[in-house]
């Protein structure tokens, strides 16, 4: 990364001098990306934007933005736009007033007001309703205003804290691809928080992800899904079979692991693992073939599970099939629509099988 716009180094934050919210954050935002800082509630992730934007400071450490420290710098003077959770609009303004309102307290003029206002509010197709105010809003529309605040003064960086947290479904999938689209079409760096793993991979460059006040992973959305770090990232990113075992030997990047007495799984490890050691192994459901016993599915030893179908579940674009397997927890299976009619009868034995490179092998968590 040669020009990174933010740079938090060895960022610390404690409000009790005890526990540690974000612990020795070192994180290079990179110009013109989208990145979301993805976690569970109370993993440093909302504190680490605010400190971005002024309103914490930090315990240690310095943040950089543009090359310059941040720390004696107030908010309003950090020329970094703002969209809050909550939307943070005023009640008395209407649209086109709650929008002009960060151009107002920096003099500008009333012509320009004018001009970037009408611009904004096209931009985010609200165009004719700048004389409404907030409560005649719907929450799309109200969630675009706050947008379009944030983007009215150009700033170089705008930081979104779970902006569409308040939205029903239909609608918060729509405002991912539209404040996707404006990323892309603006090229504006974007700093967004969410709790909300398919919100991240649906609308990130990169993703970092936060576990007890640390970055646990930083990567492409693919990589984090497809090649997670740790147990803790593969267990809070999608959906996973999960099984703790022994590690018994390791073979040309591929390793073995005894989950049961009698039952051996084959996957990749994820980091440097030592025979003997206590790991987890995770299965994606989406990557486990299901078919009769005995059919024609390879039974490659340690890629291969039979157990007995317990139950089928309709979802719509996919199914879900849950396994009862002899020593182990179930395994639950995903498998498009198109292949439900391939799947045999409840109380049927099938068999199931991977690709290795599917299963992930992690250190235990402790």
């Amino acid at each position: 990364m040669i020009d990174p716009i933010v740079r938090f180094e060895r960022i610390g934050k404690t409000y009790d001098g005890a526990t540690r919210v974000v612990d020795d954050l070192r994180l290079h935002i990179e110009r013109g990306e989208f990145l979301t800082l993805l976690g569970p509630s109370g993993s440093g992730k909302t504190t680490t934007l605010m400190m971005l934007a002024g309103f914490e400071a930090p315990t240690e450490g310095e943040i950089f933005l543009d090359g310059k420290p941040l720390a004696h710098l107030p908010p309003f003077k950090r020329q970094i736009g703002m969209v809050f959770q909550n939307y943070a609009l005023f009640p008395h303004m209407t649209v086109a007033e709650n929008i002009a309102f960060p151009l107002s307290v920096r003099g500008t003029t009333r012509e320009e007001i004018a001009s970037r206002v009408a611009r904004v509010l096209d931009m985010v197709q609200l165009s004719g309703l700048d004389r409404r105010r907030p409560a005649q809003l719907s929450g799309g529309q109200q969630q675009r205003v706050a947008v379009a605040r944030a983007l009215v003064f150009e700033p170089a960086l705008v930081l979104m804290d779970e902006p569409l947290g308040a939205l029903d479904k239909q609608l918060r999938e729509q405002m991912q691809l539209e404040i996707r689209r404006l990323h892309q079409r603006l090229g504006v760096t974007m700093v967004y928080v969410t709790h909300d793993q398919h919100e991240a991979l649906t609308m990130s460059d990169r993703i970092a992800v936060f576990h007890r006040g640390r970055v646990q992973q930083l990567d492409v959305p693919e990589a984090i899904y497809e090649r997670p770090a740790n147990a803790f990232v593969a267990r809070f990113i999608g959906e996973n079979n999960r099984y703790d075992g022994r590690l018994e030997a390791m073979d040309g990047g591929l390793c073995t692991v005894r989950i049961a007495p009698d039952v051996c799984i084959e996957g990749v490890p994820a980091s440097a693992l030592a025979p003997g050691s206590a790991v987890t192994v995770s299965l994606r459901p989406e990557r486990v073939q299901i078919g009769p016993a005995g059919h024609t599915i390879d039974r490659i030893a340690g890629r291969h599970l039979t157990g007995t179908l317990r139950e089928v579940i309709y979802l719509g674009d996919h199914v879900r099939a849950r396994v009862a397997l002899a020593g182990i927890d179930d395994l639950t299976v995903k498998r498009p629509i198109d292949e439900t009619h391939r799947l045999p009868s409840i109380g049927a034995a099938v068999d199931l099988t991977w690709m290795p490179e599917h299963c992930r092998t992690f250190a235990q968590e402790l």
